[in-house]
Formats: C-alpha cells, structure tokens, sequence
C-alpha cells in the first residue's frame, strides 16, 4: 500500500499561522512540533495503526495537535461527545473499545471515562509533552481509517462512523472547489470538534496552509467581536446559533470581510435565511451528514433561495421512490449519494454496513428530490416520515410554518399513534420572549398554510427542544406529557 503525505506538512509555509486560541498563536512548524511530539509519546506506548485513541477535550490547539499526531501514528481518532450523559458515553466506548482514553487535564473525567480501565481501556489526561521530538510518518495508504465518528444519535441509535484519509481528502478538496479557496481564508471554528462540522475546519485549515480561530463553546458576542475583528472570512454554524448570533447584534451588518457562512447541521427556517440576506449575511445553506464527512450539497451565497443546492464535485446524489427505483424530477423519495468522501462502512457493524452501502450508494435515509437541473432539495428524514390517514406527513414542513408565527422561536414535531389515522402529528413549541402561546391560535395558523391532515393535533409548550450540540432535533426525545402543558 502506498504511503501518504501527512496533512499537516511544516516545510509548507513553516511559519504561517495555524491556529489562534485565547489569544494564544501556533505557527504551523509549531502545531507540528506538538503533533511528533505527541506521536511519540503513543509510539512509546505501542498505539499505531488501527489502533482507537477516544479524546473528550474542549477545542483548542491540544485537540488539533492530537489529530495531527494520529495522523502520524496510523492510528484512529475517535472523539467524545463533550456533553453526552454518562450512560451514552459508557455506550461508546464499550463499543468503540478504545486503546487510550484522553481528557482534558485541567478538568475532571467523566464517570465513564474513569470506569473505562473495566473495559480494558486505559485513561489518562492529555500529556504535555515538550517540543522537538523525533518525527513520526504515516506509513499506510489513503484507505486506511483516520477518524471513527458516531452519529448524532437524532434517532437514538448512534453508530460509529469510519472515515478514511482518502475520504477526508475528497471531501476536503470537494468543498475548497465548491466555495472558492483563498490564501487569505481564514476560518473561525466555534462548532465543537467531537462534530464533523467542526472537525472539518481543522482538516481545511491544514490542508489549504491557512489559519483558523479556535473557540471553545458559542458565545454569540464572543463569535460577533471575532467576525467584527475584519480577519475572519469563514465561520460554519448551525441554524440555531446564526438565529442567536442575529439576536445579539440586533440590526447590524454581516462584517465585510465575511464572504461564507456555511450554515447545515439542520434544515434552516426561511424567515431566518430573510432575515440574514438582508442584513448581508453570505449565507451558504449544505446539506450534509458524518457518513459523507460533511458536506454533500451546497446552495452558494446569492443563489435563490427557492433553488436547491448543488451537489458539490465529485460527488453523485441520486432520489429513489419506496421500490428503488428513479423519483422523476422533483418527486420525493430517499437521497442516495455516492463519492469518495462517503465512509468505510459502521465500526464493528457489517449488516449496517451492507445496508447502507448497498449498490455502492449511500442510503442516508433522508427525504428530498432532485429538479431537472439535478439541484437537491430535502424535506425530512425517513424515519421521522409519519403517514396519516395514508398521507405522507413532513415534520419539518410543519415546523417550518410554525416557526413563521411572530410568538414561536422554535418548533418541534413528532408523530403519535392515532386509532383512526394510524397517526397524527403533534408540535412543541419554544415562545419568543415572553410571548404567550394560544394553541388555538396555532392551530388557526398552520391551517392556514398547511393541508388539514398536516395540522398538529396538539400543541405543547416547552422552555427548550431536545438538540445534539450540532442543533439537530432530537425527535424522539419529544414525549407528550401527562398532563395539559398550557396549562
């Protein structure tokens, strides 16, 4: 098997910025310095390749030190959800058997993190290591696994990812010709790094030799002082923090040297995406998923937003009705894709695998279609689909209409058994403000707007919807409570 180029090369522009954390700055021969170091260190204690090395750290130049190090080593970098509770995190690494577990030093580890070593894993807080070490080269070829990511777990289910160096490349490179590259891009990364939205950053960033800025968590004044400071000509966010970011600067302009905002994770409302053109924010909506490392189709920055998004280069999308076979244009069906950035298949998980993989597509289990110009537009996903009284229910087209309602900032639905219809959709609603909610009101609204059988049959209140840290919905953390929620 050939050998690769490591992805971050210090000879290419040494002393170029890397990365900027909490006003602390790494040229790229520096972050590299780190990363052999760091490669040592597991060289020294036997982890190379194929071997799972699961890091629960904050972002910040310790995490990317450690992909690049794994990089180095062969081995797989399986990052933990920073905020998962305990049994979920126990789950993971049972089944992810990993050989080392690292977390923050400066924090204590989680439980589960702690009780590991009863799995056969050891733990331990990330080493510091000095500088000028020995240094350690990938010696596998482009296949060989770099990253083990599990899904979200949207539908309680999270399964493990594998990732390839080759497939990073491509999706890497994909989206550099996609949005335009420049030796002058320089992003900010404030989506976590245990998400592959927030990994893909640091994976740009290295590959183009341009810097990126590291903040750990979203703070929307923090993220507006940084994209306000003129340096900053990327930020990849979430629907849910660009509707935070626009609340807090209120009526003030996207900063000028701002040309992207890569902006997936969730289908985003359109009153949002109104409400960032004309305050001239370059919003760049990508449809994605971790099982493509990433993106997989993207509408540019002033493109209509009633188009749908191109599929990025190298990657082929394709729509099949319930008999697999083609939707005609614009029909709806399940979203097929197909190129070199899609994974190796589920860790551990053959007939997943072959499932999902099979016909050499990726089955992502997503609802959408396809215009004539091969434009992509997606609806929901496959198994939150709710059929009632023998009609195909959308749940986020309802939510969408619902967030449309001056009182509503957020809306969630989800489907409940129903003796007649077989099923009926219900909503949970987040109020602006302090806005009162009339559920009747609601009722009258989306009636307006929507199908009789896509009218929730019930309204319920709530403080704050169920989201991963990447903002996507947790649909099956919707339960109707016992009781009357408005009252």
């Amino acid at each position: 098997m050939s050998a690769r180029s490591a992805w971050l090369d210090p000879a290419r522009a040494p002393d170029a910025p890397a990365l900027a954390c909490e006003g602390q700055v790494l040229s790229r021969s520096t972050l590299a310095a780190r990363a052999d170091a760091l490669a040592a260190w597991f060289a020294a204690r036997g982890i190379g390749a194929g071997d799972v090395v699961a890091a629960h750290l904050p972002n910040g130049p310790e995490f990317a030190a450690l992909l690049h190090a794994l990089d180095r080593r062969d081995a797989i970098l399986l990052p933990l959800h920073r905020r998962q509770a305990e049994a979920e995190l126990a789950r993971v690494l049972r089944d992810a058997a990993p050989r080392v577990v690292l977390h923050a030093a400066d924090a204590a580890a989680p439980t589960a993190i702690g009780a590991a070593h009863a799995v056969g894993v050891a733990a331990c807080a990330f080493p510091a290591t000095e500088t000028g070490a020995a240094r350690s080269s990938p010696r596998l070829g482009p296949a060989a696994p770099a990253l083990l990511l599990y899904t979200s777990g949207t539908t309680g289910d999270p399964k493990g990812a594998v990732l390839t160096h080759a497939g990073l490349r491509a999706a890497v490179e994909a989206s550099a010709r996609h949005l335009g590259a420049r030796p002058d891009d320089r992003w900010l990364a404030c989506l976590p790094f245990f998400h592959v939205g927030g990994l893909s950053i640091l994976l740009r960033s290295a590959r183009q030799a341009v810097a990126c800025e590291i903040q750990e968590g979203f703070d929307a004044e923090r993220v507006g002082r940084a994209l306000d400071g003129g340096a900053l000509t990327h930020v990849s966010l979430v629907p849910t923090l660009l509707a935070r970011l626009l609340d807090a600067r209120g009526d003030r302009r996207a900063p000028a040297a701002l040309r992207i905002v890569l902006l997936g994770g969730a289908k985003a409302p359109p009153t949002l995406l109104e409400r960032a053109a004309k305050l001239g924010w370059p919003v760049a909506t990508t449809y994605g998923l971790t099982e493509a490392a990433s993106q997989v189709a993207t509408r540019l920055p002033g493109e209509s937003r009633d188009a749908g998004a191109t599929p990025l280069p190298g990657v082929a999308v394709h729509v099949v009705d319930g008999d697999g076979n083609t939707a005609p244009p614009g029909a709806p069906g399940e979203i097929l894709v197909r190129g070199r950035m899609v994974m190796a298949g589920y860790w551990r998980r053959p007939e997943e695998t072959a499932r999902s993989l099979a016909g050499g597509w990726l089955h992502t289990g997503d609802i959408g279609a396809l215009d004539a110009r091969g434009r992509l537009r997606v609806f929901d996903r496959r198994t939150d689909l709710l059929v009632s009284g023998g009609e195909n229910v959308y749940p986020a087209q309802i939510e969408a209409v619902l967030r449309e309602h001056p009182d509503v900032a957020e809306a969630g639905v989800a489907g409940v058994p129903d003796r007649e219809h077989g099923s009926r959709p219900v909503a949970w609603v987040v109020a602006r403000g302090t806005q009162a909610l009339d559920p009747h009101g609601l009722a009258r609204f989306c009636r307006d707007r929507l199908a009789g059988y896509e009218v929730p049959a019930r309204f319920h209140r709530m403080t704050a919807l169920p989201r991963t840290a990447s903002g996507k919905l947790q649909r099956h953390r919707l339960v109707e409570p016992r009781e009357d929620s408005w009252n």
